[in-house]
Protein backbone atom coordinates (compact mmCIF):
# COMPACT_ATOMS: atom_id res chain seq x y z
CA UNK A 1 0.00 0.00 0.00
CA UNK A 2 1.47 3.35 -1.09
CA UNK A 3 1.94 5.86 1.73
CA UNK A 4 0.82 9.48 1.42
CA UNK A 5 1.48 12.30 3.88
CA UNK A 6 -1.34 14.87 3.79
CA UNK A 7 -0.39 18.25 5.27
CA UNK A 8 -3.21 20.74 5.83
CA UNK A 9 -4.19 22.87 8.82
CA UNK A 10 -7.92 22.35 8.16
CA UNK A 11 -9.14 19.25 10.05
CA UNK A 12 -12.13 18.85 7.72
CA UNK A 13 -9.89 18.74 4.65
CA UNK A 14 -7.59 16.21 6.35
CA UNK A 15 -10.53 14.00 7.32
CA UNK A 16 -12.31 14.11 3.95
CA UNK A 17 -9.19 13.59 1.83
CA UNK A 18 -7.68 10.91 4.05
CA UNK A 19 -10.94 8.90 4.06
CA UNK A 20 -11.32 9.22 0.29
CA UNK A 21 -7.69 8.22 -0.35
CA UNK A 22 -7.92 5.32 2.08
CA UNK A 23 -10.94 4.04 0.11
CA UNK A 24 -8.72 4.12 -2.98
CA UNK A 25 -6.22 1.83 -1.23
CA UNK A 26 -3.66 4.35 -0.01
CA UNK A 27 -2.15 4.49 3.45
CA UNK A 28 -2.61 8.09 4.59
CA UNK A 29 -0.86 9.86 7.43
CA UNK A 30 -1.73 13.46 8.25
CA UNK A 31 -0.07 16.52 9.71
CA UNK A 32 -1.53 19.91 10.56
CA UNK A 33 1.66 21.98 10.80
CA UNK A 34 5.24 22.27 9.57
CA UNK A 35 6.58 20.87 12.82
CA UNK A 36 4.23 17.88 12.80
CA UNK A 37 5.02 17.19 9.13
CA UNK A 38 8.78 17.23 9.73
CA UNK A 39 8.31 14.91 12.71
CA UNK A 40 6.28 12.48 10.56
CA UNK A 41 9.01 12.56 7.91
CA UNK A 42 11.55 11.56 10.57
CA UNK A 43 9.40 8.51 11.38
CA UNK A 44 9.22 7.29 7.77
CA UNK A 45 9.11 8.57 4.23
CA UNK A 46 5.93 8.58 2.15
CA UNK A 47 5.92 8.16 -1.61
CA UNK A 48 3.80 11.30 -2.03
CA UNK A 49 3.16 14.45 0.00
CA UNK A 50 -0.05 16.45 -0.48
CA UNK A 51 0.73 19.92 0.85
CA UNK A 52 -1.54 22.91 1.31
CA UNK A 53 -0.01 26.16 0.08
CA UNK A 54 -1.19 28.14 3.12
CA UNK A 55 -0.65 26.59 6.53
CA UNK A 56 -1.30 28.37 9.82
CA UNK A 57 1.97 29.83 11.04
CA UNK A 58 3.99 28.95 7.95
CA UNK A 59 3.99 29.01 4.18
CA UNK A 60 3.52 25.60 2.57
CA UNK A 61 5.76 26.69 -0.29
CA UNK A 62 8.64 27.22 2.12
CA UNK A 63 7.99 23.80 3.66
CA UNK A 64 8.06 22.35 0.16
CA UNK A 65 11.41 24.02 -0.46
CA UNK A 66 12.74 22.51 2.80
CA UNK A 67 11.56 19.06 1.75
CA UNK A 68 13.00 19.35 -1.75
CA UNK A 69 16.42 20.61 -0.59
CA UNK A 70 16.92 17.91 2.07
CA UNK A 71 18.80 14.94 0.58
CA UNK A 72 16.71 12.52 2.64
CA UNK A 73 13.34 13.81 1.39
CA UNK A 74 14.07 15.46 -1.96
CA UNK A 75 12.87 12.45 -3.97
CA UNK A 76 9.36 12.52 -2.50
CA UNK A 77 6.74 13.55 -5.04
CA UNK A 78 5.06 16.73 -3.72
CA UNK A 79 1.64 17.86 -4.90
CA UNK A 80 0.64 21.26 -3.57
CA UNK A 81 -2.98 22.38 -3.39
CA UNK A 82 -4.88 25.57 -2.68
CA UNK A 83 -8.28 27.15 -3.03
CA UNK A 84 -6.81 30.61 -3.55
CA UNK A 85 -7.05 32.12 -7.03
CA UNK A 86 -3.68 32.40 -8.72
CA UNK A 87 -1.90 30.01 -6.37
CA UNK A 88 -1.18 27.60 -9.21
CA UNK A 89 1.09 30.13 -10.87
CA UNK A 90 2.95 30.80 -7.62
CA UNK A 91 3.89 27.25 -6.54
CA UNK A 92 6.65 26.91 -9.12
CA UNK A 93 10.12 27.70 -7.92
CA UNK A 94 9.53 26.00 -4.59
CA UNK A 95 10.18 22.50 -5.90
CA UNK A 96 6.65 21.10 -6.00
CA UNK A 97 6.09 18.46 -8.65
CA UNK A 98 2.44 19.23 -9.30
CA UNK A 99 -0.51 21.38 -8.22
CA UNK A 100 -4.23 20.79 -7.74
CA UNK A 101 -7.04 23.22 -6.94
CA UNK A 102 -9.36 23.04 -3.92
CA UNK A 103 -11.96 21.80 -3.71
CA UNK A 104 -10.05 18.73 -4.80
CA UNK A 105 -11.48 16.76 -7.68
CA UNK A 106 -10.89 13.25 -6.31
CA UNK A 107 -10.79 11.58 -9.72
CA UNK A 108 -8.14 14.00 -10.91
CA UNK A 109 -6.10 13.44 -7.74
CA UNK A 110 -6.42 9.66 -7.97
CA UNK A 111 -5.34 9.80 -11.63
CA UNK A 112 -2.28 11.88 -10.74
CA UNK A 113 -1.37 9.51 -7.92
CA UNK A 114 -1.86 6.43 -10.07
CA UNK A 115 0.30 7.78 -12.88
CA UNK A 116 3.03 8.80 -10.44
CA UNK A 117 3.05 5.62 -8.38
CA UNK A 118 3.36 3.27 -11.38
CA UNK A 119 6.50 5.01 -12.67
Amino acid sequence: MAKILLIDDDPDVRTILSKALHKQGYEVDTASSREEALSKLEQGLPLVILLDVLLSGTDGRELCREIKTDKKTQGIYVIMFSGHPGAASRFEGYGADDFIVKPVNMQSLVDKLASRLVQ
